[in-house]
């Protein structure tokens, strides 16, 4: 069953009639279809302001596609919304100067369009004897998470990006990210930008001759990754159990790509994958992973060691085999799947929870370890996302999953996999051994 709240939301008399009786009414997010193009922040009206990074931002910011807003217009109350506010608070160095992202957003934020746009840049703080610049640091983080939450209900986005010394070139890709409609469900987070390894070429994400793995990918988020990395180019290995082969066939047809049948706990799934690419690797995704949901006084032996082996054991010796051997090219991009149950746990979901928490482990670590070269592993955590799975759950559950976010309802499949060809393309350069949750600012784990 749908979002029923979500369907009537849509309504004015029926939106109208929710809140009379103190109902949620969330609003209605908007979602880009097909592949991403050169210009994927067409038609969109967006104002920058602030420090250093400003300029150079509003001499690129037009290549998007984007236009321009000036000063004046954006502050006046008959103006057209806006749909982005990017402000430049990496000059703020103190606390008093705290106030500048006050006198910036304060007659500005009414003015944000439904569904807008808000991202704050600030400077990574590095110096351990800058007290003042650590206590600026996480200040923007809590205005941005703040800010996310007021803005929740008209189905906008905040979002923070920090920086360091030589950023300037990788930032445009996460902020290009986060102002487009590609970023709907990715609200209230942090994402630390570091220097490009990489050239970047335009802001598309094209995949064009890039070879994809993509796991567990017979339904849900893995299929579609499959399609989204498909529309930009790639060919896609669609990877699944062998009882899922008649789905995969389907699926690998659909997206020209090429079926692969294989358990991925098998102690030989990175040999065979390597045997079926048959050359180089560029971009893998670990998708696959299961619940096997049990209070731990009651969960069984084999509950646990399924989930742990599936989500995490399998992940490692994969991902690890393929790092060693020839398979991934040098620019590979890694992305695997967590979940918010691995950043706050979950009851029930002892083993679920220690599964995904050990696969955000893993990225920070193999993060470090791939610092040096041109490789980058990054994860997705998504939240309650709108899947057979979490259909199946109990009505005050299930709805409980999708209100108790900024935005007040569930994802769809099509985020994560929308965060997930991102950071699979070469605009996340900038990004290594991050964690990026889609989970529509759950209030779980923030």
């Amino acid at each position: 069953m749908g979002d029923l709240l979500l369907s009537l939301s849509g309504n004015s008399v029926s939106r109208g009639m929710l809140g009379m009786v103190g109902l949620p009414t969330p609003q209605a997010l908007l979602r880009e279809e097909g592949p991403t193009t050169s210009t994927p922040l067409h038609d969109l009206a967006i104002e920058v302001s602030g420090g250093p990074l400003a300029t150079p931002l509003l001499d690129w910011l037009p290549q998007t596609g984007a236009s321009l807003v000036d000063h004046q217009r954006s502050v006046d109350p008959q103006a057209e919304p806006v749909h982005g506010l990017v402000f430049d608070a990496t000059g703020v160095r103190s606390c008093e100067e705290l106030k500048a992202l006050y006198s910036f957003f304060h007659p500005r934020i009414r003015q944000l369009a439904r569904c807008g746009r808000v991202v704050v840049m600030g400077r990574r703080s590095t110096d351990a004897d800058a007290i003042e610049s650590a206590a600026v640091c996480q200040a923007l983080l809590g205005f941005t998470k703040s800010l996310a939450k007021e803005l929740g209900r008209r189905g906008a986005t905040a979002n923070l990006l920090t920086v360091g010394e030589g950023c300037e070139q990788s930032l445009r890709g996460p902020l290009c990210y986060l102002l487009s409609r590609r970023s709907v469900f990715v609200t209230g987070q942090a994402l630390d930008v570091q220097p490009a390894r990489v050239p970047l070429a335009g802001m598309g994400t094209d995949l064009t001759d890039r070879v994809a793995v993509v796991t567990g990918a017979s339904r849900g988020i893995g299929r579609a990754t499959a399609v989204r990395l498909a529309e930009q180019g790639a060919r896609v290995y669609c990877l699944d159990l062998p009882d899922q082969a008649e789905a995969l066939e389907s699926l690998a047809e659909e997206v020209s790509g090429v079926s692969l049948p294989l358990d991925i706990t098998s102690e030989s799934a990175a040999s065979a994958i390597h045997q079926a690419v048959g050359g180089t690797l560029d971009i893998l995704v670990h998708n696959a992973g299961i619940t096997r949901d049990k209070t731990l006084a009651r969960m069984t032996e084999a509950f646990w060691e399924q989930a742990i082996h599936v989500n995490l054991v399998a992940v490692h010796r994969v991902t690890a085999e393929l790092l060693q051997g020839e398979t991934l090219s040098p620019q590979a991009r890694i992305v695997l799947v967590s979940s918010i149950a691995g950043i706050a746990g979950n009851l029930g979901q002892t083993n679920y929870a220690a599964s995904k928490a050990g696969v955000i482990g893993l990225t920070q670590a193999w993060g470090q370890q791939l610092q040096s070269g041109t490789r980058a592993i990054n994860a997705v955590a998504p939240g309650f996302v709108e899947t057979r799975l979490t259909a199946a759950i109990p009505f005050t559950i299930r709805e409980g999953g999708r209100r108790l976010s900024n935005l007040g309802q569930g994802g769809q499949p099509r985020d994560i996999a929308d965060a997930i060809t991102f950071l699979a393309s070469p605009q996340s350069t900038g990004l290594n051994g991050s964690v990026l949750r889609v989970c529509g600012g759950s209030y779980v784990g923030a």
